[in-house]
């Protein structure tokens, strides 16, 4: 079944401006300008209000499958809000541990022991600076 239309709206912060070029969203900010395209998506981004302070995103004739990309683009453009005000930091770490790699010494009755650990590996992620929650 399909329904006729189904829409949703982002709120936007005083200090983001977002522009809207087809489906295209650049979202500038006090830390940097985001941009991200969704020409992929069949959808209609448009901006309300006289101070375009509200997003709306909406499908129509959809699917279920086809609706769910409504509030898929909602939370992209919610992220990507969120990391222009607050800012976003990964912490890695460099792990390099290694047994021995002969194979006669790592098979113990048929079976292999061996662990290979080495990599990059996402230890901590969050924001830069804290939420006012």
């Amino acid at each position: 079944m399909k329904t006729i239309l189904s829409g949703q709206t982002v709120n936007i912060p005083e200090n983001v401006h977002i522009t809207l070029k087809g489906r295209t969203v650049i979202v500038k900010g006090p830390r940097e300008i985001l941009r991200r395209d969704f020409n992929h998506i069949n959808v209609e981004l448009s901006l309300l209000g006289k101070e375009k302070k509200r997003l709306w995103v909406d499908r129509w004739w959809g699917n279920r499958k086809e609706l769910v990309t409504v509030h898929t683009i909602c939370s992209h453009v919610q992220n990507m809000i969120k990391v222009i005000i607050l800012g976003f930091r990964y912490k890695m770490r460099f792990v390099y541990a290694h047994f021995p790699l002969i194979q006669q010494a790592t098979t113990v009755k048929n079976k292999d022991f061996r662990k290979f650990l080495d990599g990059i590996y996402v230890s901590e992620k969050g924001t830069v600076q804290h939420a006012d929650e």
